[in-house]
């Protein structure tokens, strides 16, 4: 038996090396006590989801920002509902950043809302490791003083931390010590096993013993359970997680030439690759000095009948062809705006465009759009309006990446990444992309945000749109 309420106030540790029965114990532990505590997972493998179904946990999925994440734990707390953290699907880092914007949300919520709660942590060890690993500084730094937090000053605030680890050598040694009930299960190393007799108070020989457990048998110890190390054995579960033990099962029957059929010939879903394709030679400025004499001639031996024809709405509509035949060169997006001008010019010559070709300025503000790949016709007439009168508020080249903006928050698309960003602002640097917004933000026109998996969410503050999270290493 396990005294529930001598637990909530000296917490447990769990270890056990991959395959010993931790993730069993924890499952029982969780479902003994859930209509008696509240509860709370922090669960990276998404291994306690199930416990959905039968017991009514919410499943709060990483996504969003990191300041949505602590909200939800304020009300987690403030309305005694158990929750999963599911981490499944972010890398080490994030999984760190948002462990500890959790764990910081439950501990930092109101006095009068420190009901009890059991707070489990599994795989502890990469919440709280001992030594420095790939993660950056920062997470760690965040991560294992939240842990520290939660072990060591959780108990008056009513948060009992349960932590379960593979390997005690690598979990930090000031959140193991907090501490006072064990469950030791099969381990294998010896520097686990020594470690694991210190924190039991047994003598170096009888660490051996560790290797001798069968899967879900422990050794306990701690007020809640024995004053003295004593041998159990965790009983039956009522759910079951995703993951599970793998079993041996025969291999499909299949001839040698149909097995080398599947893995060298290509399958009827699978995507053809495209090869890239090779940039056309630009023009040189001898060809442009002549095309550009040969239009001034045409022009001038039909300017009666161009005369004839003029039209506003035909007139802006042959400037749009133009410059659109322009940028399906790749490289036209990048080159200089002298260089486009000049060989914009060269083609409405050639095109007869009535009226000449537009001065420099309004040539910028075209090829800004036309850059950004904006197609008005796919968005809402008066609300694309606004977007384009704040967007003539701006410099020449930050319009074609607010307009590009504008158009996935508009359409609810995701953000932009950052190369698309770069080809609409006129340069191949991803690098430049992150510039700009940041510049455009220090402005006060737009605000980034991150959310935990990672995407980037932009919010246009004049016309309170919001685009969906997005990759800024998109392609």
């Amino acid at each position: 038996m396990l005294d529930l309420e001598e637990l909530l106030a000296t917490r447990l540790l769990v270890q056990g090396n991959s395959g010993s029965g931790k993730s069993h114990l924890l499952r029982r532990l969780l479902e003994q006590s859930a209509k008696w505590v509240q509860q709370a997972i922090i669960d990276p493998e998404g291994d306690f989801v199930s416990l959905a179904d039968k017991y009514g946990h919410v499943v709060v999925d990483a996504v969003g920002t990191e300041k949505d994440l602590q909200m939800i734990a304020a009300r987690v707390r403030q309305h005694r509902v158990s929750v999963v953290l599911n981490l499944e699907g972010l890398d080490a880092d994030r999984q760190m950043k948002a462990a500890a914007t959790f764990l910081d949300g439950l501990f930092d919520a109101d006095r009068d809302l420190w009901y009890p709660m059991l707070v489990i942590v599994d795989e502890a060890q990469l919440f709280a490791p001992a030594a420095a690993g790939e993660v950056t500084e920062e997470a760690r730094r965040r991560s294992l003083g939240a842990m520290t937090n939660l072990m060591c000053r959780g108990r008056k605030r009513g948060l009992a931390g349960v932590i379960a680890t593979q390997r005690l050598a690598k979990l930090a040694k000031n959140v193991a010590a907090e501490a006072s009930n064990f469950l030791m299960g099969r381990t294998f190393l010896d520097i686990d096993m020594a470690r694991a007799a210190d924190l039991l108070g047994m003598e170096r020989r009888q660490a051996e013993s560790f290797r001798n457990l069968d899967r879900g048998h422990f050794i306990a110890l701690g007020p809640a359970m024995s004053r003295r190390p004593v041998p159990v054995k965790i009983g039956p579960v009522e759910t079951a997680g995703r993951g599970g033990s793998p079993k041996l099962m025969p291999l499909p029957d299949q001839p040698t030439q149909d097995a080398k059929d599947l893995i060298f010939t290509r399958g009827a879903d699978e995507a053809v690759p495209v090869r890239p394709r090779i940039a056309e030679p630009v023009v040189s400025t001898g060809d442009v000095l002549d095309q550009l004499s040969s239009a001034e001639r045409a022009q001038a031996e039909e300017a009666p009948q161009a005369e004839s024809l003029f039209d506003i709405g035909e007139r802006e509509e042959k400037i749009d062809e133009i410059i659109a035949g322009i940028l399906e060169d790749d490289e036209a997006a990048f080159q200089p705006i002298a260089s486009l001008y000049q060989d914009f010019q060269v083609r409405c010559r050639i095109a007869k465009l009535a009226g000449g070709a537009p001065d420099l300025q309004a040539f910028r503000e075209k090829l800004a759009v036309a850059r950004a790949k904006v197609d008005t016709a796919e968005v809402n007439d008066d609300d694309w309006k606004q977007a384009e009168l704040i967007a003539a508020e701006l410099p020449d080249d930050m319009r074609g990446v607010y307009l590009l903006l504008a158009k996935a928050a508009l359409a609810k698309a995701p953000c932009p990444g950052n190369v698309e960003i770069a080809t609409a602002y006129g340069t191949r640097s991803p690098g430049r992309a992150r510039w700009l917004l940041s510049h455009m933000e220090e402005r006060g026109f737009l605000v980034c945000a991150t959310d935990l998996r990672g995407n980037r969410i932009v919010t246009l503050t004049d016309l309170g749109w919001q685009t969906a999270p997005g990759d800024e290493a998109a392609a």
